[in-house]
């Protein structure tokens, strides 16, 4: 049961980090395009429209999403060893893992 609760927990924090992340991203995207469109001059009559770029999102954006807090990781791999669910020699890699980075 407490090895269900952990998985749960890391669920919710890396799925609220990605959409925060994401709406972050556009909302930072959208001052930018203001910004751009308020200092471009205005078009001539013969000037070509142009076009917004199509703006994809990848599975690798999401991928790259910024990863939990490495504190958080750490306290949830106290809380796994502390219910015998790691043994220390888990333990002590997965800790080398996140303070490496």
């Amino acid at each position: 049961m407490g090895l269900l609760r952990g998985v749960a927990r890391t669920a919710v924090v890396a799925g609220t980090a990605t959409a925060v992340s994401g709406r972050v991203q556009r909302r930072q995207q959208a001052r930018w395009d203001a910004q751009e469109a308020s200092q471009q001059p205005p078009q001539q009559e013969y000037a070509q429209p142009q076009y917004a770029q199509p703006q994809y999102e990848t599975a690798a954006a999401e991928a790259a999403a910024p990863a939990t807090d490495p504190l958080e990781r750490l306290k949830t791999l106290g809380d796994l060893k502390a219910q015998g669910i790691l043994s220390e020699a888990e333990f002590e890699a997965q800790k080398a893992k996140i303070l490496a980075g």
